[in-house]
């Protein structure tokens, strides 16, 4: 039965990719041809310099705001979800924000910022404003997962004489770990995808691969949008299908929702 359920998850997450990988290898493809006339003109183009820059960007992008929006939301998730404070709903309503309110708005109204302190137009202006979307979700599924974390352990580690570090080393850390997993995943995926507010700090001079796509996309080059496609779509397919086991009822990160 669990088989038949990872089959029908392969299918539902690889299906919507055929008419992608199609058009990318298609040379001619008009009604009423059912299969397109190969073409490597598509997979050609994926060599390119420009090709190769965008997804080197991207994923420098993605990892740092992967790596930032873990660490912070950690913390904003610890004190969330173990600590009951005056102000602690309002403080979960703050984090939500930008998730709430459009990031677009938001984003307008802070870009003069970035631009008087030289961030636009730079790669560490769109990590910074990318956190802005990354960081809510992240605080949330920490939180989460901290939720689920005995405090006992850490106070039986340090009744035995262990540090801070070795505490958090040796103790906390595993035990939110798949929580960590799924907080990470979730700001690489938001990152790797976005577009908006990358074309508004970067102002088309940080090229990822979404500005690439939407560019090929205009111009009516459905083969190379096709194949570049195919590019944006690899990582995600392949980073859910290695923290399949870190997303079921299992995980700490879901379990503790229900603590908050």
């Amino acid at each position: 039965m669990r088989r038949l359920g990872a089959g029908v998850l392969v299918a539902f997450l690889l299906v919507p990719l055929l008419p992608l990988l199609l058009w990318a290898v298609a040379g001619d493809f008009r009604y009423p041809a059912v299969m397109p006339a190969f073409s490597d003109r598509g997979l050609r183009l994926l060599g390119e310099p420009a090709v190769r820059s965008a997804v080197g960007t991207s994923l420098l992008i993605a990892l740092t705001v992967a790596v930032l929006a873990t660490l912070i939301g950690a913390a904003a998730g610890r004190a969330i979800g173990l600590y009951a404070f005056p102000g602690r709903r309002g403080v979960q309503l703050l984090l939500l924000a930008p998730v709430i309110v459009p990031t677009l708005a938001v984003t307008l109204g802070i870009q003069v910022y970035f631009i008087r302190y030289g961030l636009a137009d730079s790669v560490a202006g769109v990590v910074l404003v990318q956190l802005i979307p990354t960081v809510p979700y992240v605080s949330l599924v920490m939180a989460a997962s901290f939720a689920g974390l005995d405090v006992d352990i850490e106070d039986a580690g340090r009744v035995l004489g262990a540090g801070p570090v070795r505490r958090l080393v040796h103790v906390t850390l595993p035990a939110v770990a798949p929580g960590l997993a799924v907080a990470a995943l979730f700001a690489f995926l938001i990152s790797w995808s976005e577009y908006i507010l990358t074309l508004l700090i970067g102002g088309g001079t940080v090229r990822t691969l979404p500005l690439l796509l939407f560019a090929l996309i205009g111009s009516a080059d459905l083969t190379a949008a096709a194949a570049l496609s195919l590019v944006i779509a690899a990582p995600p397919v392949l980073l859910v299908g290695l923290t399949a086991r870190f997303l079921t009822g299992a995980s700490p990160a879901v379990v503790g929702f229900g603590r908050l």
